[in-house]
């Protein structure tokens, strides 16, 4: 019984400081998520007007051509680059595996082919233990975006574009739809689909005879505002995921702090019918011992 009672004690104990690390992880999970949430809807309207500011220029000039709506899908042999957006660590949920099977399925057959870039530890050593063509160089925590190391990556992806190098660019990042929603999603990046761009400019707003002039060209400002649009895409998509991360962490380790709390309960009750049954045991034996003595 006094092993069995120690035992008890040392469960409890062990619960109890599983329970202080996965409430202080909560606590930290909504503080960045707070932070990064804040840090994104200070940069969002930026990037929103060049994003208005693009599709204003091709509501207004007709067919405009660019070499970022260069649709080369046609040609034979074209090669697609994925960005996959995971987390540098686990105890988050379903978040990490939700990711890597939407990339994975994204890649389908093209495994040897496509070009994966991996931002976060856990996908980047998932991908090269299953041999997939991973970009060695590119090697970026998602802890803390920020806008210098969106615009680093934007200038890594729009070099192997602009060098035909690869002839489609998807970001694969998990969007948070509201405080308890979030979805893996895939977004293509390059080359840029006009219509989707023309959409984002109210067709209620066009005068027909309405002029703007862009000077020197359309073609010219596009190729300006374009890399700076897809900055934004890429910082959007880094502050999406980590906040998606912060928030799968925080309700995991609130479910496992409840988990904990409803273990303690049940090893309490355990102790205390253990403690009741050795007291039992006891007054047995004393009166065991009594009738004897007579």
């Amino acid at each position: 019984m006094a092993n069995n009672m120690r035992e008890i004690k040392l469960r409890i104990k062990s619960v109890n400081q599983m329970r202080q690390i996965t409430k202080a992880m909560k606590l930290i999970s909504a503080s960045k998520l707070k932070k990064a949430r804040a840090q994104l809807e200070e940069t969002l309207p930026y990037f929103n007007k060049v994003r208005e500011t693009i599709a204003d220029i091709l509501a207004h000039s007709g067919d405009v051509e660019s070499k970022y709506f260069d649709i080369r899908d046609t040609r034979l042999g074209s090669k697609k680059a994925y960005i996959v957006i995971t987390g540098d660590k686990g105890l988050a949920g379903g978040y990490n595996s939700n990711i890597k099977k939407l990339a994975e399925h994204a890649v389908g057959e093209d495994k040897e082919n496509a070009l994966l870039l991996i931002a976060g530890n856990s996908g980047r050593s998932y991908f090269i233990k299953k041999n997939y063509n991973v970009h060695t160089e590119f090697d970026y925590a998602v802890q803390n975006p920020t806008v210098f190391r969106a615009r680093e990556i934007a200038d890594i992806i729009l070099d192997l574009y602009n060098k035909k190098q690869v002839d489609e660019v998807y970001i694969i990042f998990t969007q948070m739809l509201s405080a308890i929603s979030q979805e893996p999603k895939v977004l293509k990046l390059l080359p840029l689909e006009i219509g989707a761009l023309r959409d984002d400019v109210n067709a209620d707003d066009i005068k027909i005879d309405e002029q703007i002039k862009y000077e020197p060209s359309p073609s010219v400002v596009l190729d300006v505002l374009i890399p700076k649009y897809i900055k934004g895409i890429m910082y959007g998509a880094f502050v999406e995921a980590f906040t998606s991360e912060q928030n799968a962490r925080m309700t995991a380790m609130d479910s496992a702090t409840k988990n904990a709390d409803e273990m303690l309960q049940k090893l309490n009750l355990y102790k205390n019918r253990a403690r009741q049954a050795a007291i039992t045991q006891e007054i047995s034996e004393i009166v065991g011992g009594a009738a004897a003595l007579k």
